[in-house]
């Protein structure tokens, strides 16, 4: 996999992401553009995912601290509700 950028958080990385999708779904931007755009969103995508894959090791991590058991991230999103 590609190194990810690190110095972006989530959040801007997510608010780039919504601003390409709407630049390429306004359609006013020329075909060479839309396909830099979109290779860029998919580097996006894959910084979002790795910022939550760690974020996810590290709740399941602090649920093991805690109960001294291995909390599956599908149990725990199921005890948020």
């Amino acid at each position: 996999m590609a190194k990810q950028e690190t110095s972006i958080t989530f959040e801007a990385a997510l608010e780039k992401l919504e601003e390409i999708v709407a630049r390429i779904e306004d359609g006013r931007i020329p075909l060479e553009e839309s396909i830099e755009k979109y290779a860029e969103g998919v580097k996006l995508i894959e910084t979002c995912r790795a910022i939550l894959d760690r974020a996810e090791k590290k709740i399941q991590l602090l649920a093991k601290s805690q109960g001294g058991a291995l909390t599956p991230a599908e149990e725990l999103a199921d005890d948020a509700e």
